[in-house]
C-alpha cells in the first residue's frame, strides 16, 4: 500500500510539473506572437506613412511639372516675341541703308525731301525696335531664370521621390526579424 501510495504521488507530481511546462510553452508562444503582431502594426503604420509621404510628392511633383510647362511656354512666347522684333530691327536697319544710298543718289530737292521723309522716319522705328528689343531680351533673361527655377524645384522633388523609393526598397529587402529592436 506504501508503494501504491508513492506510486501515485510520484504519478501526481509528475503530471504536475508537465503541466506547467506545457503552461510556460504556450506562455513564450503567445509571447512570440505578441511581438510578431506588434511588430506588424508598426510595420504597417511605417508603410501607410512611406505610402502617404509619396502621394504628397508624386502631387507636389505633377504640380511642378505643371508649373515647369507654364514657364516653358511663356519663354517660348518670349522667343517668338523676340524674333519677330530681331526680324523687324533688321528689316529696318535696311530700310535705313536703302534711304541713306537712295539720298546719296538722289538729283532733285523734291526728290530728296521725299527721302529724307523716309529716312527719318525708317531710323525712328528702327530705333523703336531696338528698344523693344532690349525690352524682350530682358523678358527672355527673366523667363530663362524663371525657367531654371522651376526646374530645379521639380528636380529636387524627383531626388526626393528617388530617395524615398531607396528607403522603402532598402526596407522591404529587410527580413522581419532584423527591424525588431
Amino acid at each position: 500500500m506504501r508503494r501504491l501510495f508513492l506510486l501515485a504521488l510520484g504519478f501526481l507530481m509528475t503530471s504536475t510539473v508537465s503541466v506547467g511546462q506545457t503552461a510556460s510553452a504556450e506562455s513564450q508562444t503567445l509571447q512570440a506572437l505578441l511581438v510578431e503582431v506588434r511588430q506588424l502594426r508598426k510595420d504597417l503604420q511605417t508603410t501607410t506613412v512611406a505610402s502617404q509621404r509619396v502621394q504628397i510628392l508624386l502631387y507636389r511633383a505633377q504640380l511642378q511639372e505643371t508649373v515647369v510647362a507654364g514657364a516653358q511656354r511663356r519663354l517660348d512666347v518670349v522667343h517668338s516675341k523676340l524674333a519677330e522684333v530681331r526680324s523687324g530691327v533688321a528689316h529696318f536697319a535696311s530700310e535705313v541703308e536703302r534711304a541713306e544710298a537712295e539720298l546719296n543718289d538722289s538729283q532733285g530737292s523734291a526728290d530728296r525731301k521725299q527721302v529724307e521723309g523716309m529716312l527719318a522716319a525708317a531710323k525712328r522705328e528702327l530705333e523703336s525696335q531696338k528698344a523693344a528689343e532690349q525690352e524682350w531680351e530682358a523678358k527672355e533673361a527673366e523667363s530663362v531664370q524663371d525657367l531654371r527655377s522651376e526646374q530645379a524645384k521639380l528636380v529636387a522633388l524627383q531626388e526626393q521621390l528617388d530617395q524615398l523609393d531607396k528607403t522603402l526598397e532598402q526596407a522591404s529587402q529587410q527580413p522581419t526579424a532584423e527591424r525588431q529592436p
